[in-house]
């Protein structure tokens, strides 16, 4: 016998919203267990968005330690720190350092701005990579699809990086003039729709023949907000599942599932298309509760809570537009223009001293 659940969202005669739920069984299988769970979630890579919506909810977030600092009024560098299991079941998120780099004119054509960020990025990089050697190896992992443009940012920041390992094995470190240094690799490990692959199993088999000291993950991100898409750089020690953003449930890059540490960077390029139906309903309901023409309209909005609001705007949406999301217009600059930022505090980090061969 076939169980059916029904939830369905619909107007009354005084024009209320309300949530009608007709259950005839219940449906206990894996996959709708998991849709269930996350069914509600808006969905972000940030760990600072995460933070800020448990804030907003007063959720009590203990094992989860946050910092921010103010380079200058256009750039922000924030620090969630996730120190138990506690706090990471809490966030949704495994145990580490999560640095966000809040810039908010990263879009616009400065140089200057550009280089001040990459900088800023490399001090990040250092600071998480902890690995206490004058010469490493480092891997640099561009993740993500070079034919879609707002998830080409991992290819292109591989692109531009200063590629140090084969001139070293063929002509020695003394070929830069320099006593010390990294041995840069990189790859771009594409998609499974391209490889039939997993990420995770080309990285493993490259891991295994050039035994790099840490993996750099580079992918483009999801975020909650539109003010945030093209404008942070989130940087973590705790890996990275790609596609997870976007709903593409992928094996994780971590340093338990590799054995090489990990940092993952990313920089949210696209955004769910509920999350900004989400945020013009809040903005709607606030303008209905403040006109006397629709204020019981507005009321009625009001009253439903997080998850009801969500049901009714994924109702809306659905079947052709639930599973949308949104980028900028001028995605193809601002990905080239970020791309270049990003591999610019790559090479500071790992290969300033050669940078005078370019």
């Amino acid at each position: 016998m076939q169980i059916i659940c029904d939830k369905r969202i619909i107007f009354d005669r005084e024009e209320k919203i309300r949530v009608k739920e007709k259950t005839r069984g219940i449906c206990t299988c894996s996959s709708c267990v998991k849709m269930e769970e996350n069914m509600y979630q808006i969905r972000t890579d940030l760990a600072l968005e995460t933070q800020e919506k448990m804030q907003e909810d007063h959720v009590e977030l203990k094992g989860v330690r946050f910092m921010e600092e103010k380079i200058d009024k256009n750039l922000t560098i924030s620090t969630v720190m996730i120190e138990t299991e506690n706090g990471a079941k809490t966030m949704g998120k495994p145990k580490g350092t999560y640095i966000t780099i809040e810039a908010g004119n990263m879009d616009e054509e400065d140089e200057d701005y550009h280089r001040e960020i990459s900088v800023q990025l490399a001090k990040i990089i250092r600071r998480l990579s902890k690995i206490n050697k004058e010469e490493m190896s480092v891997l640099v992992v561009g993740l993500g699809n070079r034919e879609v443009t707002p998830d080409a940012l991992g290819p292109r920041v591989v692109d531009n990086l200063f590629i140090t390992r084969h001139i070293i094995k063929e002509y020695g470190k003394y070929a830069f003039g320099e006593g010390n240094v990294n041995r840069i690799s990189s790859i771009v490990p594409g998609v499974m729709a391209q490889t039939g692959m997993e990420s995770l199993e080309i990285i493993k088999g490259i891991i295994n023949e050039t035994k790099p000291d840490l993996i750099v993950a580079v992918d483009a991100l999801a975020a909650r907000s539109t003010k945030r898409l093209n404008r942070t750089i989130q940087v973590t020690d705790t890996g990275i599942n790609p596609g997870s953003g976007v709903g593409n449930h992928r094996h994780g890059l971590n340093e338990k599932s590799l054995g090489v540490p990990v940092i993952s960077i990313g920089i949210p390029t696209v955004v769910d298309a509920a999350t900004i139906v989400n945020d013009t309903m809040y903005n709607l309901v606030t303008a209905l509760t403040q006109s006397e023409a629709f204020q019981t309209v507005g009321d009625s909005l009001k009253e439903l809570n997080d998850a009801e609001k969500y049901e009714l705007i994924r109702e809306l949406l659905s079947p052709n537009l639930n599973a949308m999301f949104v980028t900028p217009k001028d995605i193809d600059e601002s990905v080239k223009r970020l791309s270049f930022t990003i591999s610019e505090g790559l090479n500071i980090a790992f290969a300033e001293g050669c940078l005078h061969m370019i």
